[in-house]
């Protein structure tokens, strides 16, 4: 069976002829890359027009090292995986692998619950890179932003995107989420994880309302704080649902969003949060008090 990169495979023909079963929908870099980038330029442009806070740092060099990492990830990724998540929703299909590919349920039913339950498992994952301080090495280099940005939800170590890929393929298998699912999903995390890390300002009432569908920028900014109790909560990046279930939902950051700190407390110093400081943080990096089983 080929699997190309650049597309993916549909459940049934949907009454507009947009897709039919069995046969591949194309280009599905194309529609990644196409919302990437509109989400992406819409953000920042917000940003410009209506900021959230000031930032404390050079605009330039934080965009330089954070999209120099987001273009290392790729790479890195591709060198160690023969197929992404799409390939892998299209594998699990032909062999029967997955629990919703061994129940008769709708389609449209199976694509909504592959959406949703990926997003509680990358909640989980979150969760985790929390809690083991070995992942949380890796997992720091996203806290350590001084700023909170765009592009902070793109600065994730190159190691942190492979563990978390092969989380992704791994529970796509034992999902066995349909291939539009899996594009759907991250699709969408892509776009809110850029909203949700943005420096807009929402007014309070849209915002109050948003963040009962999904994760706002005031939400998860509280997550970014430099406060311990703080950087543990909040975990979303899509669907705000889980940490209000589960208890690890705050509502607003105990100093306010404009005079809240961002970052991590054992890393102050701008002049070390440079690009191959980034690169080395999680093996000479002090990984300080975050980690919840310290506490």
């Amino acid at each position: 069976m080929e699997l190309r990169a650049n597309c993916f495979w549909t459940g049934t023909k949907a009454k507009s002829g947009f897709a039919t079963k069995g046969e591949p929908l194309e280009h599905e870099i194309v529609i990644r890359l196409g919302f990437f980038l509109g989400v992406f330029s819409l953000v920042a442009v917000g940003e410009i027009l209506a900021p959230r806070r000031s930032l404390n740092t050079s605009k330039a060099g934080r965009w330089f090292a954070n999209l120099v990492i987001l273009a290392l990830n790729p790479v890195s990724v591709r060198l160690v995986f023969p197929l992404f998540p799409v390939g892998m929703a299209i594998m699990a299909r032909e062999s029967h692998w997955g629990l919703l590919n061994n129940v008769a349920f709708p389609y449209w039913l199976t694509v909504a619950l592959g959406v949703v339950v990926m997003d509680f498992a990358i909640y989980l994952q979150h969760v985790l890179f929390h809690a083991l301080p070995l992942l949380w090495r890796l997992h720091m280099v996203h806290h350590a932003d001084l700023d909170f940005d765009v592009t902070t939800a793109l600065r994730f170590h190159p190691l942190e995107i492979v563990l978390s890929m092969g989380i992704k393929i791994m529970v796509v298998a034992l999902l066995g989420a349909p291939a539009l699912a899996v594009l759907i999903f991250e699709v969408a995390l892509n776009a809110t994880a850029m909203f949700s890390h943005s420096n807009m300002r929402l007014p309070v009432r849209l915002d109050r309302i948003l963040r009962w569908l999904v994760v706002t920028p005031d939400m998860h900014r509280v997550h970014h704080s430099v406060i311990i109790r703080e950087t543990n909560s909040n975990y979303g990046f899509n669907m705000p649902w889980w940490d209000r279930l589960l208890g690890t939902y705050k509502d607003q950051p105990g100093q306010g969003h404009e005079a809240m700190t961002i970052g991590l407390a054992q890393f102050r110093d701008p002049e070390r949060l440079t690009l191959p400081w980034l690169l080395a943080l999680p093996f000479v990096g002090d990984p300080g008090k975050v980690p919840i089983n310290r506490h």
